[in-house]
């Protein structure tokens, strides 16, 4: 089973933004010694526990801090953006770190309406659109927009010679339709929707139709289906250690139904707060979202899920109420599943 890393770059109550930041480095550099595909960024906007609004600057760092390991987008929300614009910043990082890019792309706001409509400079912005906005992306990536296009002579630039892998990233079975239907790989959100994930894939692999072009040699950009599922994941020492880190997302997640923007919960936070018999069904309301335990239970839960899913990879997303818990949690996750064979030294030259 291949495993990445999904990393929304949280901040930790009482830390800095850029500190979170400078975690994300660290986490990609640890990502690559202990095995891991891939390593993907999020954008989120205007919230306080999460620092990257704009993943593609971010990305030309991570290239520079890594060598081998996939980089990409979890991911770019292209409502906000022109596919032209998109198409020539992911050229770009291509042309730095070539046959390593992923472009994950979503239509979520990743923000309120106030804060959406600020970033979509004054308008809110149109998911309507979305489809023929990934179509282009496509056409201006690869050079097969049709000859009737009005952007048809439009130079995507730099141009080299290879292309990043797209993903099309969603949470219900429109995403997964829509990924079939442009013929390109597809990413399932779990930890955002725990329902009918494994329905969403299967439609998505039955309905997938290798995309061609109006070229005169057209070559489908995928031959096959690809899918990945999003997990959140805890992996601690034992359950009961990891069910202990967990308090922090638990009151992450209630503040986030209050409309609380405040950063990541400490742990000493999160443990002192009382719940209400409301907050705690809400909590555990929650929970299936989620995979929390020991290697042990963690490489079950996780091997299961990837099997409903038929999932060809798994994406883990891992927050705690402290940066090196969560650290730890991704190492004992790849030594659990084997992801490389120094993995133990490499956990250990972490520890250490």
């Amino acid at each position: 089973m291949r495993l990445s890393v999904l990393d929304q770059s949280p901040v930790i109550q009482g830390l800095s933004a850029a500190r979170a930041i400078d975690e994300t480095l660290k986490l990609a550099r640890a990502a690559e010694a202990l095995g891991y595909s891939r390593y993907w960024l999020a954008e989120h906007h205007a919230i306080a526990a999460l620092a990257d609004p704009c993943p593609e600057i971010l990305l030309a760092r991570l290239g520079a801090e890594t060598k081998h390991i996939r980089i990409g987008t979890g991911g770019v929300l292209l409502p906000y953006y022109s596919a032209l614009k998109v198409a020539e910043v992911f050229r770009m990082l291509e042309a730095l770190y070539p046959n390593r890019l992923d472009l994950g792309i979503g239509r979520a706001p990743g923000g309120d309406q106030r804060t959406a409509h600020a970033v979509g400079g004054g308008r809110f912005p149109d998911a309507e659109q979305f489809p023929n906005q990934v179509w282009e992306l496509i056409g201006h990536l690869d050079g097969t927009l049709p000859n009737d296009h009005p952007h048809q002579r439009v130079r995507a630039m730099p141009e080299v010679d290879t292309t990043p892998e797209l993903w099309l990233l969603g949470s219900s079975d429109y995403s997964g339709l829509l990924a079939a239907q442009l013929g390109v790989r597809f990413a399932f959100a779990h930890f955002i929707n725990a329902e009918g994930g494994d329905a969403v894939m299967r439609a998505y692999r039955q309905r997938f139709q290798p995309r061609t072009t109006e070229q005169s040699e057209p070559t489908p950009r995928e031959t096959s289906a690809h899918t990945m599922t999003c997990v959140f994941v805890i992996c601690a020492a034992t359950d009961a250690q990891a069910e202990r880190l967990a308090a922090s997302i638990d009151l992450r997640r209630l503040h986030m139904a209050r409309g609380i923007d405040a950063p990541v919960p400490t742990l000493e936070s999160a443990t002192q707060h009382r719940y209400s018999a409301e907050e705690r069904a809400y909590v555990q309301s929650q929970r299936p979202r989620a995979v929390i335990g020991s290697p042990t239970t963690c490489h079950q839960q996780l091997t299961a899920l990837a099997e409903r899913y038929q999932a060809d990879e798994l994406m883990v997303l891992t927050i705690t109420g402290d940066y090196a818990s969560r650290l730890e949690s991704y190492a004992l996750l790849a030594e659990a599943f084997a992801l490389n064979t120094s993995t133990q030294h490499a956990a250990q030259r972490l520890s250490a």
